[in-house]
């Protein structure tokens, strides 16, 4: 169900999708929501259940973390993978992390049998992301630097050429720095700190 992460960034939501499919008078809802915990993605659930209580099925999917996946697909009393694994199939041929999709059925009164069942939750699923915003994002290491004042333009180039991000200042007698680096330029960006025998690294 997963490989491993073969860049430094991801594709993830910005913003939820919500898509709808009709078959037969059963009716699929679809929402994709961004999600950074598993904790999230259960809050998530919960509140779809309440304002769908009378649906008859909350099926989902998830996928969160590349670094450490957390994954999982859910039936919610659907027949075996007729649900949860064509909503997850979804979310990976899109390539979106940190993302959980549920699709509610309210039921026609029509059985669909798995085949309909499976198209059924896949088309709900690809609406919900097709209607959502993507974003790309970038998985960062964080450097902590102390460095003599006279040094700051240096550093601010090496910000720059490196496009760091500062996610800290602690400004006392020196100056002090924490940087979130680009995992694929870690290496690259410590052998020019290095260079500056007056900075040190924490």
């Amino acid at each position: 169900m997963h490989e491993p992460l073969k860049e430094d960034f991801f594709t993830a939501l910005h913003s939820a999708g919500r898509g709808e499919f009709k078959d037969r008078g059963s009716k699929f809802l679809g929402f994709a929501f961004p999600v950074q915990t598993v904790e999230e993605s259960k809050e998530k659930l919960d509140q779809l259940k309440k304002e769908f209580h009378d649906a008859r099925h909350h099926c989902f999917a998830y996928r969160i973390n590349p670094e450490d996946p957390q994954i999982r697909a859910n039936d919610d009393g659907e027949p075996n993978n007729s649900a949860g694994m064509p909503i997850f199939n979804q979310i990976q041929s899109c390539e979106v992390w940190n993302v959980m999709v549920v699709v509610v059925r309210y039921f026609g009164g029509t059985k669909l049998g798995v085949s309909g069942l499976i198209n059924a939750y896949k088309n709900a699923a690809a609406l919900a992301l097709d209607n959502a915003v993507k974003r790309t994002v970038y998985i960062t290491e964080t450097i902590r630097i102390r460095f003599p004042y006279k040094l700051t333009n240096d550093i601010m180039r090496l910000i720059k050429d490196h496009e760091l991000d500062i996610v800290g200042e602690d400004m006392k007698a020196d100056a002090g720095y924490t940087l979130g680096v680009r995992k694929s330029k870690a290496r690259e960006v410590m052998d020019r700190i290095e260079s500056y025998h007056e900075v040190v690294i924490l």
